[in-house]
């Protein structure tokens, strides 16, 4: 895999400014974030910590363009993605930002490696002949290459969230977003996890993660904390601090 495409590592690959989110319930406007500030940079292993409600996930998807923010901005790489059309956003999301998710969302009628593919067809991001062979590339990295051909109702957990990772990977995006990863696997395969997205930042990828497990902020270059979704504290952790 090559490392993300030339960042300075001081420049940001996103940054957020004055972010705000609220949701109309039948209680009334609720504030899920209120004016976060953040840079996240080539390199970070970002934990995003806090409470149930804090607004950890509200950012992630934000953040990624799942969502849309009601006030502020989200700017990568010179593009306002908070501006961006529906059809324009899928694209940049595509090839910018690796989504990974608690609970794998494989399609369970597509093998593994069509799974992985999949990104790479929708951003016709390589050329076709390409994409099966890095495909095996990714999962050959993630040790599951054997599990290619495979429907994902026939492998773990664990080889399935390592099949999920591979695709989130399959367009060499600079950012990658979790939310969860680790909530369904056991304690080895979670430091495997871990140990990978460590590794993934290392290479110059940003990699942002949400989490509720504080014992594993030892992986993290950062932790940032959400509360009543107001960032509440950033600071360097235990990886580079």
């Amino acid at each position: 895999m090559r490392p993300a495409a030339g960042a300075d590592p001081d420049a940001p690959l996103i940054s957020i400014r004055g972010l705000s989110k609220s949701y109309e319930t039948k209680s009334g406007r609720f504030p899920a974030l209120r004016n976060i500030n953040l840079d996240v940079l080539p390199g970070n292993f970002i934990a995003v910590v806090g409470k149930s409600g804090s607004g950890k996930s509200t950012l992630v998807n934000v953040m990624t363009g799942i969502d849309t923010p009601s006030a502020g901005e989200i700017i990568a790489g010179g593009t306002k993605v908070h501006l961006l059309s529906e059809e324009k956003l899928a694209v940049w999301r595509g090839r910018s930002v690796g989504v990974v998710f608690q609970f794998f969302q494989l399609l369970p009628t597509l093998t593994i490696i069509e799974n992985v593919m999949l990104p790479m067809d929708f951003c016709n991001a390589f050329p076709a002949r390409e994409r099966r062979e890095r495909g095996l590339a990714l999962l050959r990295k993630l040790g599951i290459a054997d599990q290619a051909d495979k429907l994902p109702a026939y492998l773990s957990g664990g080889q399935q969230q390592r099949a999920a990772i591979a695709r989130a990977l399959a367009n060499d995006p600079p950012i990658l977003v979790a939310d969860e990863p680790t909530g369904n696997l056991d304690s080895k395969t979670s430091d495997e996890v871990m140990a990978l997205f460590a590794e993934l930042s290392v290479e110059g990828k940003a990699v942002v993660m949400v989490t509720h497990e504080r014992d594993r902020t030892r992986w993290f270059t950062r932790v940032i904390e959400l509360s009543d979704g107001a960032m509440v504290n950033d600071q360097k952790a235990g990886a580079h601090a």
